[in-house]
């Protein structure tokens, strides 16, 4: 990864970064940069793990598991390339605006089938304060393409949630009746959360 983004990644944190690392604590958290996508990147040494490396998203953190014998510099060379796999694996799985307006219809199916409105349309919009937005006028449903790519849960979340605006405009309790329907609210706010948390650092 190129040195300015190690350099974010890093600078800002680097203090936190070496007391963690200096201990005989299991992780090392890195809080969120916008570098990272928002997310905040935990890093977990594990006596299990002889020589592989891997990273996933959990809670919309970055999960790096590393060997636990690895040394601290190697491991500060391997976090920026482990977090620019993640983000440019998620970037290759954008979706399309017709693929989001086909998702819409699914999980306005699966968990709004007592509905008897329908958007006209589901696309992405160019959003800086907002993650998602409803008309019900016209039916047209927008979603932050600050999103696309980001795990399919939250993606979801933000769709059920305009969904349910083209019947209710508030945030009234049979809204959030109708919101806790879908599982995985808190996953996906606990990513949203690290994305705001990210970019206002």
């Amino acid at each position: 990864m190129d040195n300015f983004i190690q350099d974010e990644l890093f600078e800002a944190n680097l203090p936190a970064v070496r007391a963690q690392a200096s201990k005989s604590t299991s992780e090392v958290r890195i809080p969120p940069t916008q570098i990272a996508g928002g997310a905040e990147v935990r890093v977990i040494k594990s006596s299990r793990r002889h020589r592989s490396i891997s990273a996933y998203r959990e809670h919309g953190a970055i999960v790096i598991q590393v060997p636990a014998r690895l040394s601290n510099s190697k491991i500060q060379e391997v976090i920026p390339e482990m977090v620019e796999k993640i983000l440019s694996r998620e970037a290759r799985e954008k979706m399309s605006d017709s693929d989001l307006f086909a998702r819409a219809l699914e999980l306005l199916e699966r968990y709004l089938p007592d509905f008897k409105v329908t958007p006209v349309s589901v696309v992405w919009r160019s959003m800086s304060e907002r993650w998602g937005s409803c008309t019900t006028q016209d039916r047209t449903i927008r979603i932050s393409e600050r999103l696309n790519g980001a795990p399919d849960y939250v993606v979801d979340y933000l769709l059920v949630h305009e969904l349910i605006h083209l019947e209710i405009p508030d945030h009234s309790e049979r809204f959030e009746t109708l919101l806790a329907r879908f599982e995985r609210s808190d996953l996906a706010n606990a990513y949203l959360e690290g994305y705001e948390a990210g970019a206002r650092g």
